[in-house]
């Protein structure tokens, strides 16, 4: 009897391992649909992760866009899954336990079926609660392995882990290859490991296709026996998403394994769907590099769906670089020379950092030593000079503990800075909130919503929350996609392709026109704008509407001898932004406005 393998289309992630945003509550309803009629999955990854906070970024309600996109599958009894980060819940920081447990009830209750819950640095501690919490509520609990490549993670090393989660009441075991390094050979022998100590446990595979693995540790899994593989679809197939769904059912099907028929129809309608979605406004927001394998990702194991938020990083630092390299009499370096010397970097400070597995946010945490290293490095200064909160807090253990062992140096940086470590169950740092949160609503005469959901949003992600309830999120996006659009050289006024120049004087005059009591935030000296050092996100400015008090740094430009700070002379809450992350500006130049 044939080894039957199911599919799961990862629809959510192939947006996010491409570009910033994620298609709107419209445009998904429509190709929901046609997705049930290709027949070929039996589970669509449809929300989780940076799904909600997207949402919120572009002034969209993230909870309709949940409700209404997963019922198309409920329907059609296709199981739709979330992606959670454990102790981070659906943030990039860690969450209060009371927040976390809500978050299991309002999926549960808007029609989300399966939780496929992680933790970056497989701490057991932080998914217990998950798996506890995901069962509570209804959901099928699948706890995933985070897979990196090291001395550190073996088999046996991640099966320790796998027979705590069972241990836990976990109904399924995730092997989550997010960077896709993990070596074909080994995961096969991890799923055999699993498959045998546990034959009644699901094994769902998920990796990337970035550095080239992909393909052949699919099918190095099935002959292990796995139980779902996670595909994508053209056109954001590949690259920096995963291997399409049509080469995987052939490669098994030849294979001798049990998989379903794609209805290539309505395939073709969902790819030509998808690329609307792009050509409406999508595609301003992926960098097209996005779209190409690179081996490189073998050496450094960052994950593709980083690229992303990373490429923007590094266009945003790449001219203080060669500021700073130029003044030294040192070599500039082009796009590629920065690529390949973060990817270096990042290998040399990984092992350092106590190898935690480049899944967000600790990839995102590497690379921002990694990136700010090279910064300091090409000002003549030491390594490590620059590490936020959220870095600490890894390197300390208050969000789990570190697969592997911190180098001396780290541990002396810890001393110097008269910091401790801690061996504290990481849940215990961040207390319960929710009673904050419902005080918050009830003075503003914010409603709960449906199931708590419009509370559970705002606990989750409070700062994006009152941009959208305010409209300043929608009014910031709109304004980020008409940037990218002139960018793009897409928008021609009578012919012409504007200047970055004019577009700055336009809006200049129009701000001046319209807001005549707005006062001017302007560049203290001549250098790079950098809107945020700690480089934790895509780097940009506050949302609109953001107040800032006399005489408070609003953002920071690397002048030849360093940072210096941008401060506003005057009170006031930030209704423009003229200059954006990594350009060049002149001592003088109108950075944005405060009113």
């Amino acid at each position: 009897m044939k080894k039957k393998i199911e599919f799961s289309l990862v629809y959510r992630d192939m947006w996010q391992s491409s570009g910033k945003y994620v298609p709107r509550v419209d445009q998904l309803k429509k190709i929901a649909p046609v997705i049930v009629e290709m027949g070929c999955f039996s589970r669509v990854e449809t929300n989780g992760g940076a799904f909600e906070q997207v949402n919120l970024l572009y002034g969209e309600n993230p909870n309709k866009a949940v409700r209404e996109w997963v019922k198309p599958f409920n329907e059609a009894g296709i199981k739709t899954m979330m992606l959670e980060r454990a102790l981070n819940g659906l943030r990039m920081y860690p969450v209060p336990a009371d927040v976390r447990r809500l978050m299991f009830k309002v999926k549960k209750a808007q029609g989300v079926d399966v939780a496929r819950s992680f933790c970056g640095l497989n701490d057991p501690r932080n998914l217990e609660l998950s798996i506890k919490y995901a069962k509570e509520a209804g959901m099928i609990s699948q706890a995933a392995l985070s897979i990196t490549h090291s001395e550190v993670h073996t088999v046996e090393y991640y099966m320790e882990l796998v027979d705590k989660l069972v241990e836990f009441g976990a109904d399924e075991i995730g092997v989550k290859d997010m960077a896709g390094i993990g070596r074909p050979v080994m995961l096969g022998r991890l799923v055999k490991a699993i498959k045998d100590k546990y034959p009644h446990i699901i094994v769902h595979y998920h990796g990337h296709s970035g550095p080239g693995f992909a393909v052949a540790s699919m099918l190095e899994v099935a002959k292990a026996g796995v139980d779902i593989l996670d595909v994508a679809m053209e056109p954001l197939s590949w690259g920096t998403s995963h291997p399409d769904v049509i080469t995987i059912q052939a490669m098994l099907k030849d294979a001798g394994f049990d998989v379903p028929e794609i209805n290539m129809n309505a395939y073709m309608r969902a790819r030509s769907l998808t690329q609307e979605f792009m050509d409406d406004f999508l595609i301003y927001f992926m960098d097209p590099k996005n779209k190409q394998l690179s081996s490189l990702l073998i050496g450094c194991g960052l994950p593709g769906g980083m690229m992303g938020s990373m490429m923007a990083d590094l266009k945003g630092v790449h001219n203080a670089i060669n500021m700073f390299l130029k003044n030294a009499g040192k070599k500039e370096m082009n796009e590629d020379e920065l690529l390949v010397a973060l990817f270096d970097e990042v290998r040399y400070v990984w092992p350092k950092l106590g190898n935690p597995p480049l899944v967000t946010p600790f990839s995102q945490y590497v690379k921002n030593i990694a990136l700010m290293n090279i910064l300091q490095l090409a000002q003549g200064k030491e390594r490590y000079s620059t590490i936020d909160k959220n870095t600490w807090d890894m390197i300390l253990g208050k969000t789990g503990k570190l697969p592997g062992t911190l180098a001396p140096e780290i541990v002396e940086l810890v001393k110097a800075n008269n910091l401790e470590f801690s061996t504290e169950n990481p849940q215990s740092f961040y207390p319960d909130e929710l009673d904050k949160y419902r005080k918050e609503m009830d003075e503003n005469g914010w409603d709960y919503g449906q199931d708590d959901e419009e509370l559970f949003e705002f606990a989750m992600h409070d700062r994006q929350y009152r941009d959208y309830k305010a409209g300043t999120a929608k009014a910031k996006f709109e304004e980020e996609l008409e940037a990218a659009k002139q960018k793009s050289n897409i928008q021609v006024i009578t012919k012409v392709i504007k200047a970055p120049e004019v577009i700055k004087e336009e809006l200049i005059a129009k701000v001046k026109e319209t807001n005549p009591n707005a006062k001017q935030v302007v560049a203290p000296v001549a250098g790079i704008l950098i809107w945020e050092l700690t480089v934790n996100e895509p780097s940009m400015p506050k949302p609109l509407g953001t107040r800032y008090q006399e005489n408070e740094t609003v953002c920071f430009i690397t002048a030849y001898y360093g940072n210096e700070e941008v401060k506003t002379l005057y009170a006031g809450q930030l209704c423009a932004v003229v200059a954006q992350h990594g350009d060049k500006v002149n001592k003088g130049d109108i950075i944005a406005f405060v009113e």
